[in-house]
């Protein structure tokens, strides 16, 4: 198992995209930290997880509270293990267009999507810095980091953040090995799509004929190329954005 002996810290480690993440990694060797919000038990992922023989944590943390991501980290390495597999995934997303927007959902977005992610990011590529150790960091973005959607602006401003923040990181940790990507999914039949797929009895088809390729993606397919970034024989990609779409940003923008 090519991820034996490292530890993956993963937020919004409930939701639809967080858990396939968490299985991917473990079922490659890993044991896992998860964080999350949702009043949702962790308790079948801990099985599923112990049950491939790994460990598993789960801590209940706010990513856009940067005090508590730190003391999040910091317990971790104390009672578990210091994380080299770091995976901010954490997300919220509202349909708010410019002219519904406000101040204080425009700064609510931001502090989880962007804010949220840097901090961990932050944080836990820190502590493998003092540890002297190599490490993954795999942001997970949106092809709306490049392509306008023009009703969730917010999205799409801290997605192209996440896309900018990967490449920053990349530069400065490099010589430290630590290598940082981004992985850009498109339509995923799951996670926050899941909403408006439920609201619309149609949203579902009519997303997947938008796709070139004619395919929805699972969230067991955005965590397998999780885990092929932080593979360690995966030496020499950092500061890329692993674009899995199925076409869509090559023909057309977000729409309204």
């Amino acid at each position: 198992m090519q991820l034996q002996g490292q530890t993956a810290i993963v937020s919004g480690g409930l939701g639809d995209i967080g858990r396939a993440i968490a299985l991917e990694l473990a079922a490659r060797g890993a044991d896992v930290a998860i964080g999350d919000v949702s009043a949702s038990s962790p308790e079948p992922l801990r099985k599923r997880i112990e049950g491939l023989g790994r460990r598993f944590r789960f801590d209940r943390v706010d990513v856009s509270d940067a005090q508590a991501v730190a003391r999040w980290i910091t317990d971790l390495e104390t009672s578990f293990a210091l994380p080299t597999l770091i995976v901010p995934n954490a997300a919220i997303v509202d349909i708010r267009p410019l002219e519904k927007l406000d101040a204080a959902y425009w700064r609510r977005e931001l502090s989880v999507n962007l804010d949220g992610a840097f901090h961990l990011a932050q944080f836990a590529t820190a502590r493998l810095i003092a540890k002297q150790r190599p490490g993954r960091v795999v942001f997970i973005g949106s092809w709306a980091g490049e392509t306008v959607h023009v009703h969730i602006p917010t999205y799409c401003v801290a997605k192209a953040g996440i896309r900018m923040l990967a490449r920053c990181m990349a530069a400065a940790l490099a010589p430290a090995g630590i290598l940082v990507n981004e992985v850009a999914p498109g339509y995923v039949d799951g996670g926050l799509a899941t909403r408006f797929m439920e609201e619309d009895a149609n949203a579902r088809e009519a997303s997947r004929r938008e796709v070139p390729v004619g395919l929805l993606i699972e969230p067991a397919e955005v965590a397998k190329q999780v885990a092929f970034l932080c593979d360690p024989g995966n030496r020499h990609m950092t500061g890329s954005t692993l674009l899995m779409d199925g076409g869509l940003s090559l023909f057309r923008p977000g729409g309204g």
